[in-house]
Parts: C-alpha cells; sequence; structure tokens
C-alpha cells in the first residue's frame, strides 16, 4: 500500500524525500570533528568506555560523541529542554496559561525550550571540554591536542562548536516534523542508532573469529533481540477497545445515529517517549560529575552504568513517571466524555458525564500500569542480559524499543496520509458526479 501510494501521491513522495535528505545532512555533520582534538586518543578512550554512560551518549549521538564531532551532543540537550518545560507547564501558572492559549501560547513555550537548549548545551559543552582536557587515552596521550584553536582557547571553541551543532540538530528536527512525515526528534534519534549497527554486527563477528565471544552467546544475543522486536511490534498495536453505542435520534424525516463504534486505548499510550526522557536525563549525572572532582561524585557517575543496580532503578522509576505523566498530559477523559455526551454516544452500563469520564479513566490507569511494566522489562532486562554476555558495545533494550516504536509510528503516519488522500480523491469525485448529475 505505502508503495504503491509513493508512485501516485507525488506530496508523500516529496515529504519521504525531505526527510531522508535532512537525515543524510545530520549523518554528514556527524563526521565533521571538532577542531584542536587528538582523534586517535579519542577513539581509544571511547573504546574503553563503551559499556558504560558514554556508550549511552554515544549511542543516542549515533557515533558523534566518540569522534566528537560538531553534532557530539546530538539532540539530548533539546530533549532535557523539552522535560523540564513539560515538566514546568503543570506547576507554573503562567506556562500553564501560555499552553491554554492554543496554537500562539505553545510557540512561546516552544521558544522558551530553545532558549533552555543552549543553555544546557554549554553547560554540557563545559562538562565534556573540561572532561576531556583532563582525560588521556589508555596508551597515556593526551585527548586535547592544545590550550588554544587559533586565537580561541580550546574550551570556549568547542562549547561555541557543540551549542551550535545541537541547535543545528534541533532545528532539522523542527523541519522534518513540519515539513515531512513522523516526528522530527525521534526520526534522528532513529537515524543515530541505527547507523552504529552495521559496525556492531561487524564487531562482534570479528570477535567471534578472534574466539572472545562465543558463537552460541552471538546466536543467543540476535535471538533476543528478535524476541524483543517481536514483543514491541505485538505490545505496541495492542488495544483495549471499550465499546461505544450511539443513541438515534431523528433529524428531519431522517433517523440518524443508533450504530456501535469502539473507542481504541492502546497499551502503551505514551510510545517510545517515557524512555527516551528517562535515558536522557540519567545523562546529568555524567555531565555533573566533570565539575565536582569529589570521590562521592565519581562514585555516583561509576553507579551509573548502564548496567548498574542504580541506573536500572532510576531508569524504571522514571520510565513509570513519564508513562503517567505523558498519558495525562495526551488524553483528557473529562474532554471524551463530554464529547461522547455531545454526539449522543455512550458505554452500554456506563453512565454519561462523570461516570463515564471515570470509568475511562480507570481502564487507561491499569493500560498505563502495563505499559510502564512492559516498558520497564523490554528496556532493562535486554540490557543486564547483554552485559553480562560481556558484550563490547552498548546496545539493549532501549534502543530496541526506540527503532521499532520509531519505525511503526512513521508507518503508521504514512498509512493515515494515503488513508486522507483517499477520502479527499473520493469526496471530490462525489462532487464532481453531483455536479454532473446537476446538469
Amino acid at each position: 500500500m505505502a508503495i504503491a501510494g509513493l508512485a501516485k501521491i507525488p506530496e508523500l513522495r516529496k515529504k519521504l524525500l525531505f526527510v531522508l535528505a535532512m537525515v543524510a545532512v545530520y549523518r554528514l555533520g556527524s563526521h565533521v570533528p571538532t577542531p584542536g582534538v587528538n582523534a586517535g586518543a579519542l577513539q581509544a578512550f571511547f573504546a574503553s568506555q563503551s559499556n558504560g554512560i558514554f556508550g549511552v551518549f554515544d549511542l543516542f549521538s549515533g557515533g558523534a560523541l566518540s569522534r566528537l564531532t560538531i553534532f557530539a551532543l546530538g539532540i539530548m540537550p533539546y530533549i532535557s529542554s523539552s522535560i523540564i518545560f513539560q515538566l514546568l507547564t503543570a506547576v507554573v501558572p503562567h506556562l500553564e496559561a501560555l499552553n491554554k492559549e492554543g496554537e500562539q501560547g505553545r510557540k512561546k513555550i516552544q521558544q522558551y525550550t530553545r532558549y533552555g537548549t543552549v543553555l544546557l548545551c554549554i553547560i554540557q559543552g563545559l562538562g565534556i571540554t573540561t572532561y576531556l582536557e583532563n582525560s588521556t587515552s589508555p596508551t597515556g596521550e593526551p585527548l586535547v591536542l592544545g590550550g588554544y584553536v587559533g586565537f580561541l582557547p580550546f574550551k570556549l571553541m568547542t562549547i561555541l562548536t557543540l551549542t551550535a551543532g545541537s541547535c543545528f540538530i534541533m532545528w532539522l528536527g523542527e523541519q522534518i516534523t513540519e515539513k515531512g512525515i513522523g516526528n522530527g526528534t525521534s526520526i534522528i534519534i532513529f537515524s543515530g542508532i541505527i547507523a552504529g549497527l552495521p559496525a556492531g554486527v561487524y564487531r562482534s563477528f570479528e570477535l567471534m573469529n578472534k574466539g572472545e565471544i562465543a558463537p552460541v552467546v552471538l546466536l543467543g544475543l540476535g535471538l533476543l533481540m528478535l524476541v524483543v522486536i517481536a514483543a514491541v511490534i505485538f505490545l505496541e498495536v495492542g488495544q483495549r477497545r471499550i465499546p461505544v453505542q450511539y443513541s438515534q435520534r431523528v433529524s428531519g424525516r431522517k433517523v440518524m445515529g443508533g450504530q456501535s463504534s469502539h473507542l481504541p486505548l492502546k497499551i502503551n499510550f505514551s510510545g517510545v517517549i517515557p524512555p527516551i526522557f528517562a535515558s536522557s536525563l540519567l545523562m546529568f549525572p555524567a555531565t555533573l560529575a566533570q565539575f565536582i572532582k569529589q570521590p562521592w561524585m565519581q562514585s555516583i557517575q561509576a553507579a551509573l552504568s548502564p548496567a548498574g543496580v542504580l541506573y536500572n532503578v532510576l531508569f524504571v522509576g522514571l520510565v513509570v513517571f513519564f508513562c503517567f505523566f505523558y498519558t495525562s498530559i495526551v488524553f483528557n477523559p473529562d474532554d471524551m466524555a463530554e464529547n461522547l455526551k455531545k454526539y449522543g454516544g455512550f458505554i452500554p452500563g456506563i453512565r454519561a458525564g462523570k461516570s463515564t469520564a471515570d470509568y475511562v479513566e480507570m481502564v487507561l490507569s491499569r493500560l498505563t500500569v502495563g505499559g510502564a511494566i512492559y516498558l520497564s522489562v523490554i528496556c532493562v532486562l535486554p540490557t543486564i542480559l547483554i552485559s553480562q554476555l560481556n558484550v563490547p558495545f552498548y546496545f539493549g533494550g532501549t534502543s530496541l524499543m526506540i527503532l521499532v516504536g520509531v519505525a511503526l509510528d512513521t508507518v503508521q503516519q504514512i498509512q493515515a496520509y494515503l488513508i486522507s488522500h483517499q477520502y479527499e480523491g473520493f469526496m471530490r469525485g462525489a462532487k464532481i458526479r453531483g455536479r454532473r448529475a446537476s446538469y
């Protein structure tokens, strides 16, 4: 259906080509290095840190961090800023009022989010440059070639470069959302993760040939990923359908209504948002540790390894929180119940109005609990198992969840676009036939 639609709908083809062009620009920028860095020493340093929090950083940036390119910070500062302002919108009266103003108010909040992104880029850029200046490769080589890049200090040049790069990625994401298909931020993360797949597969087979990974372990890893992908697809498309009945009403000589329908509620209503938000927030301690050179802070950083207990406990807690938080933002049972009542719809056995809203909220809460458990298991369990198998790169359940979730969401949006286009074509044909009949 999608392939045939591409051939028949020039607008959809243009949107998809635009998305591919923006992704190509992003991937090209991920290979443009920041000046003043010892590339060989940096690669060796990140190779020794691939299973830690820096491996997570590098995964979401599509390998840009390990090369310290202009896109090293990736899209994560923008995501973190979005989290902050979504939380503030619920507690700050001014932001709450802006959010209720409609499109203009949301644009204002979006502008604040961009300012927050710049501030976070500066803080994270300062943390990264401080860490690089004080670190060496496993062989003792310095990661920074000198204190100056041209006439500017290395630290200032790198902060400006990384901030500009991250802001450009933010702009790319917004352009994809506005002019393309799918969510731009998710597609950028998707492209960054999938770009590391070929290298990870090649490295795994290389280590198997050297005898460092047993063939049985590699086969088990592949089967585990297939099981996770199948589980994600099954649960992402799963729905709880609440039956809805529309009462009959007479309009002139016509009897309208009396139809049966359903209200579809997804098991995982929030999609890939909770694991992305949780991963983004857990990257903050790694940044703060570059400023606070105290043993206790370094211990916290070491404990926040993706395979560590503290990291996974915090990750599960944040996933559960964002599941409920995001669901409460995008779905309002009171508005849904009011719309049903307005158009003569009701849930059999449930009184219209407040009782309907309470019933739907109860069902949605139970589904959200199930969705939070599903996300936690999918994102945490494979990561722990992979770390126990000593896989030499970070690639776990969160990555698979994001890849499959974004792919499903994009395909659904393409199908919705095709259905909408077919419906518009049908309506235009009906109008033309009506005019001909009148003549």
